[in-house]
């Protein structure tokens, strides 16, 4: 399930981020960077599960900044 879901971040990171512009994201890293980063230390369930809660909060009322993965 792993490699799975990092097959689809690098997916959506070579193929579809592209697609969205220039926008910069709000926080370093990037959601992305960050899942990747997420369910290689942790393993499927719980790096997705901190890959999801840190998309949540992208939001436009957030304020952004450095989250490094715990």
């Amino acid at each position: 399930m792993k490699r799975i879901l990092l097959a689809y971040i690098r997916f959506y990171q070579k193929y579809l981020s592209n697609l969205k512009g220039s926008s910069t994201c709000k926080y370093y890293p990037t959601c992305s960077c960050y899942a990747k980063e997420a369910i290689e230390k942790y393993g499927a369930w719980k790096g997705g599960r901190l890959a999801l809660w840190r998309i949540l909060r992208c939001n436009p009322f957030s304020k952004g900044g450095v989250d490094p993965v715990p």
